[in-house]
C-alpha cells in the first residue's frame, strides 16, 4: 500500500505514473463523467436554473451510473457540479438564478467509480450566444486541444502550456494563471500541476502512464480575477466573459489518450 492507496496501480510507487490496470480504472471513470455532460446538454436552455441542472447531474450519477459525486463534501463544497456563467471563470456554485438567452456556461463534473476519479468540463450556450462569446468558447476549445496534441513521452509540461498560450495570444485572449490542470487517479487533485502557459522544453518530462487534466481558462478581457465572498466563485475583475474546457489525458507509448471522450464524438 502507498499512502492508503493500492500500490498495484502505480509504477515504482510513483503516483504520477499508473499501470495499465490503473489506466483502465481511470478510463471507466472518465467515460462516465463524460456521459454526465452529454446527458445534461439538452437541459441547458434559457429559463433553467443551475440548481436544476445540478440536480439532474446528481441523480444521473447516483441512480444511473452507480457512482459517487466527487465534489460533494470536497473542502466543504455542497453541490455536484460547478456551473460557471458568463464572467465566472470557475467554481461557480449552482443556484436558483435562471439562465438567460445568450448566456454561456461551463459545467464541471467529477465522480468516483471504484475508487478512481473522472473529471471533465465543457461549455454550453443557453440560446444563441454573441459573436464574441462564440469566438471565445471556440478558441478555448482549440487551445485545450493544442495542449493535448503535444502530449507524448519525452515532451514537457512547458510544451503543453506553450501550445495553449500560443492559441490564446493569437486571438487576443488572456489566460487565467492562478488555476491549472492537475494529476488525477485515486486522488482528485494529484501531482503534477499543469499550467496553461509555459516555455518549450521546460518543466516536468512526460512519461507513459501519467494521468492529468488539461483545462485552460481564457478571458475575453484581462487575466486578473477575484474570489467572491462565498469562498468559491472566481470571476473576472473586469467582468469580461470567460470560458473553460477540460479533458482527462493519459500519456501513452506514442502520444496520448483522451479519457473523457464525449459520447457523441469518436
Amino acid at each position: 500500500m502507498n499512502n492508503g492507496l493500492d500500490s498495484r496501480y502505480f509504477v515504482n510507487n510513483n503516483r504520477m505514473v499508473k499501470t495499465p490496470e490503473g489506466i483502465d480504472k481511470a478510463r471507466i471513470a472518465g467515460k462516465l463523467a463524460a456521459r454526465v455532460l452529454h446527458l445534461i446538454t439538452p437541459y441547458v436552455v434559457p429559463g433553467v436554473t443551475t440548481n436544476e441542472l445540478d440536480r439532474i447531474c446528481h441523480d444521473f450519477i447516483v441512480n444511473e451510473l452507480q457512482a459517487i459525486p466527487a465534489n460533494i463534501g470536497y473542502h466543504g463544497y455542497q453541490k455536484t457540479t460547478c456551473t460557471s456563467v458568463n464572467h465566472v471563470i470557475c467554481h461557480g456554485i449552482p443556484s436558483d438564478k435562471a439562465l438567460k438567452k445568450g448566456d454561456i456556461v461551463n459545467i464541471d463534473v467529477a465522480l468516483i467509480k471504484d475508487g478512481w476519479y473522472g473529471d471533465t468540463s465543457r461549455m454550453y450556450y443557453a440560446g444563441e450566444p454573441s459573436i464574441m462569446a462564440r469566438r471565445l468558447v471556440d478558441t478555448t476549445f482549440e487551445a485545450m486541444m493544442a495542449g493535448i496534441e503535444v502530449v507524448r513521452p519525452g515532451a514537457t509540461l512547458g510544451d503543453v502550456g506553450y501550445a495553449i498560450a500560443a492559441v490564446a495570444k493569437r486571438e487576443g485572449f488572456s489566460i487565467v494563471e492562478e488555476y491549472c490542470g492537475h494529476g488525477i487517479g485515486m486522488g482528485y487533485h494529484e501531482d503534477p500541476q499543469v499550467l496553461h502557459y509555459g516555455e518549450k522544453g521546460r518543466g516536468l518530462v512526460l512519461q507513459e502512464g501519467m494521468l492529468f487534466t488539461i483545462e485552460p481558462m481564457l478571458n475575453a478581457g484581462k487575466k486578473q480575477n477575484k474570489v467572491l465572498p462565498d469562498g468559491w466563485t472566481v470571476v473576472t475583475k473586469d467582468h469580461s466573459l470567460s470560458a473553460q474546457w477540460e479533458h482527462m489525458i493519459a500519456v501513452t507509448k506514442t502520444g496520448y489518450e483522451i479519457l473523457t471522450p464525449w459520447p457523441e464524438e469518436n
